[in-house]
């Protein structure tokens, strides 16, 4: 069986992958809601849902510095990888290797959509995973009109914004934001603060992750002279894709709108 992955990349496959190591977390969470948990034989450090599941998993390091040896000690018959959070030398090398290495490149919720619904199709699971799709095909349905001007923080230290071609920002726009970072280079820009705040966010958002922003991050901001609405927000909720899509959107919309009633209901 021959199958592309999101990057064109050819993958040569003889049945079903039944050995699948997952270096991305929010694919990990992916699998196991579509049933394909028991084929999981490796995760990363990172992969922390569902947790109950996991408990007994190889961990691999991390999305950036994964254990190349052992994973090929896994013998697995199918690496799943991001390109945004995995490094192009890691997937080249455990290609190199004999290894087959599927790569997704998520960068809106229509990307989760059709790739997801690409994989399903890959490990044979179409069936379990087509609600998710169809509810991820639902939330591009109608979404409120991008108003609220939003700054999205990701990191700090250096202090880094959620910017432009990025799921997260999709993700915002679907929920009736307007991404202001989105004027400045780099997908995830970084600047001082005073320069973020000069794009004048109404509200600005900090994730509980990668980075846990906290109350001395909002203190920070206001001493830096924020004089908008300040949220802390689920940082799982916002940048990962997958089965908590339809629900962080859902959470969103009413975080900006209060009560949002669009024509087709979320699932």
């Amino acid at each position: 069986m021959i199958v592309y992955d999101a990057l064109g990349r050819r993958i040569e496959l003889t049945a079903p992958p039944q050995r699948i190591v997952s270096l991305v977390p929010s694919m990990t969470e992916w699998l196991f809601s579509v049933g394909a948990g028991d084929r999981v034989v490796g995760i990363t450090d990172y992969c922390i849902e569902p947790a109950a599941a996991l408990q007994h998993l190889p961990r691999l390091r991390g999305t950036k510095n994964p254990d190349r040896a052992a994973i090929l000690a896994l013998k697995p018959d199918l690496i799943i990888a991001e390109q945004e959070e995995n490094r192009e030398r890691d997937v080249n090398a455990l290609s190199a290797a004999g290894l087959q290495v599927y790569v997704t490149a998520i960068r809106s919720v229509a990307d989760a959509a059709a790739q997801l619904a690409a994989l399903a199709e890959v490990l044979d699971v179409v069936a379990a995973a087509t609600p998710l799709t169809d509810a991820l095909q639902q939330v591009l349905l109608d979404p409120p009109l991008p108003t609220y001007r939003v700054l999205a923080m990701i990191w700090r230290d250096p202090w880094m914004a959620i910017g432009r071609d990025t799921y997260a920002g999709d993700l915002l726009r679907l929920s009736g934001c307007r991404n202001v970072a989105e004027v400045l280079p780099g997908r995830y820009p970084r600047a001082a603060l005073a320069d973020f705040l000069a794009l004048e966010p109404e509200v600005i958002l900090l994730p509980s992750e990668p980075y846990p922003f906290g109350e001395r991050d909002k203190l920070a901001l206001l001493e830096a002279g924020a004089r908008c609405r300040i949220e802390f927000c689920d940082g799982m909720a916002l940048t990962w894709p997958g089965p908590r899509t339809p629900a962080a959107i859902a959470a969103f919309r009413r975080m900006f709108w209060g009560v949002y009633e669009p024509t087709h209901p979320l699932t």
